[in-house]
């Protein structure tokens, strides 16, 4: 029997999707680019490809670790390029280690706890495109981080203070949702 590598993701688009009806559309839209594309997991499907990032809290629950991008120039959270890995949470723990440093992270669920669609701007080598982005909830209990190639810098971020780093929805959408974890 054949098993497709895109259930797995699907599964957990339609998990997200029950506990977050608000967001039905963005699911919508996730799981039909899933089902469209059998290289969804790939950079070479120049449409856009599944991405996994991370939200980590630190030990407090108090702060976010967030990147300067260099690429894009704005604060976000970690994560990247599934790069043909169909498990994204696993992608979002390599991402989350290479880009922080930090090692021992611990996923505080196995479902994704954000999604989002975004465009990525036309660069030298490619064109527009977009990430479909799948966010897990992750705790760090070291305060410590390395600054990878990726970042101009990486900065624990009180939540309270988010507006000063980031007008980006996104971000600020995850800062409410782990308001809401932490009820």
């Amino acid at each position: 029997m054949h098993v497709d590598p895109r259930d797995q993701i699907l599964s957990l688009i339609h998990q997200y999707g029950k506990t977050n009806p608000s967001e039905q559309d963005v699911v919508e839209r996730i799981a039909e680019f899933v089902q469209a594309h059998e290289n969804c997991f790939s950079r070479e499907q120049l449409l856009g490809h599944i991405t996994g990032s991370v939200w980590i809290l630190d030990k407090s629950m108090t702060k976010s670790l967030l990147t300067h991008h260099k690429k894009l120039n704005i604060w976000v959270q970690l994560g990247g390029h599934a790069d043909g890995d169909s498990d994204v949470q696993r992608v979002a723990m390599k991402e989350a280690e290479e880009e922080s440093g930090i090692a021992n992270l611990v996923c505080l669920s196995p479902d994704i706890f954000d999604i989002d669609i975004h465009r990525i701007p036309e660069r030298k080598t490619e064109p527009e495109h977009y990430h479909y982005d799948c966010r897990f909830l992750l705790q760090s209990q070291y305060d410590e981080y390395v600054v990878s190639e990726e970042s101009h810098d990486l900065s624990w971020i009180e939540l309270t203070k988010m507006k000063d780093y980031t007008t980006e929805e996104s971000v600020l959408r995850m800062v409410r949702k782990t308001q809401t974890f932490l009820k």
